[in-house]
């Protein structure tokens, strides 16, 4: 359940809403093929929906309002229900409430649903508190390699522009319609660049691309400022970005590229690049390269750098133990679903 602003009744087009209530059970007609099924929980007790969203009570007599909900998180069940979806498209289906309440589920006594979910309940933290401390090691070693960059700022001469070290490059590729293109993008939050699509050159309007090279730096000038900013990774080296994507060559003379995505990608550079922004909402900002190349980082020395370095080594090797681990635990909970469901 999500809670979402007030709307004045004026500013929506429905005639009737639902007030939903604690210990219910709702879904989304639309998005049920994507597990949108929840017991409502008590900090959305009398808030409103719209008839997109059935809403049932529950006969405490039969069933456990949670029995039910840990039944709803299982992907099985989204996709049993969804076979019979109504609709045009997988996006436009809907689950009509009769579909629901045909569909059939094993009900153990109320007993044996307590304690079933006390067994799920007890995993779910296990779960989560292992995946907490794995995360935990991570943030620690990324702050770390932070606050040295931070740091080196706070001599002053230390903070040098962008356009020291950064080299716009140019369209590169010029498209052909019949090509297709593996498309790389850029996530907002310092979650950095990733493999997009591919799309042929038919289907967009672009007359010239950018293609990536490793350790270039990209961003998108419309997300920008919500730290949609980063350093092409191996992965996404040879994909190319449409000309709203200004890439940059990185002078690793003067900077070392980890030490331009480690910064960058920081939630604390988030007023610096509000402040390059320029449109008329937020929305709609954007930083233009010749404003984002007037920006300044603070630069470490070059055995600061190193230290960044070995901190951002140290936190890959870190990372790579924990992802047998990580795998097991998201396996984990789907298997005990199992276990009390059966197919």
């Amino acid at each position: 359940m999500i809670q979402r602003a007030a709307v004045a009744g004026g500013e929506m087009a429905a005639t009737q809403l639902f007030r939903v209530r604690a210990g219910q059970f709702i879904y989304s007609r639309l998005k049920s093929f994507e597990g949108a099924y929840s017991v409502v929980s008590p900090e959305v007790d009398g808030y409103f929906v719209s008839n997109e969203f059935p809403t049932f009570d529950l006969d405490r007599e039969q069933i456990e309002p949670e029995f039910l909900g840990w039944y709803f998180k299982q992907h099985r069940v989204w996709q049993q229900l969804a076979s019979d979806g109504r609709g045009i498209g997988a996006r436009r289906e809907r689950l009509h409430p009769k579909r629901l309440l045909d569909h059939a589920i094993p009900l153990p006594t109320l007993k044996e649903q307590r304690r079933f979910v006390d067994r799920l309940n007890a995993g779910a933290v296990a779960i989560a508190r292992a995946k907490m401390a794995i995360s935990e090691i991570d943030e620690d070693l990324m702050m770390a390699a932070r606050n040295i960059i931070w740091q080196a700022g706070s001599n002053p001469n230390a903070w040098t522009p962008c356009g020291i070290f950064l080299r716009q490059r140019p369209l590169d590729v010029r498209v052909n319609a019949q090509t297709v293109y593996p498309f790389a993008g850029v996530y907002s939050f310092g979650r950095g660049v990733f493999s997009s699509e591919s799309k042929t050159g038919s289907s967009f309007a672009y007359p010239a691309l950018t293609r990536l090279r490793t350790n270039d730096f990209v961003y998108p000038k419309l997300m920008a400022w919500e730290g949609a900013l980063g350093v092409v990774p191996p992965e996404c080296d040879g994909r190319v970005v449409s000309p709203e994507f200004p890439v940059f060559e990185i002078d690793s003379g003067i900077v070392h590229p980890a030490v331009v995505d480690t910064f960058f990608r920081d939630p604390r550079v988030l007023p610096m690049l509000r402040s390059a922004s320029s449109g008329t909402n937020m929305r709609r900002k954007r930083i233009q390269p010749s404003r984002f190349l007037d920006l300044k980082i603070p630069i470490p020395s070059p055995p600061e750098q190193g230290l960044v370095l070995q901190i951002l080594d140290h936190r890959r090797r870190v990372l790579e133990r924990h992802e047998s681990n990580l795998r097991s635990l998201d396996n984990l909970l789907p298997a005990m679903l199992h276990e009390v469901f059966g197919e």
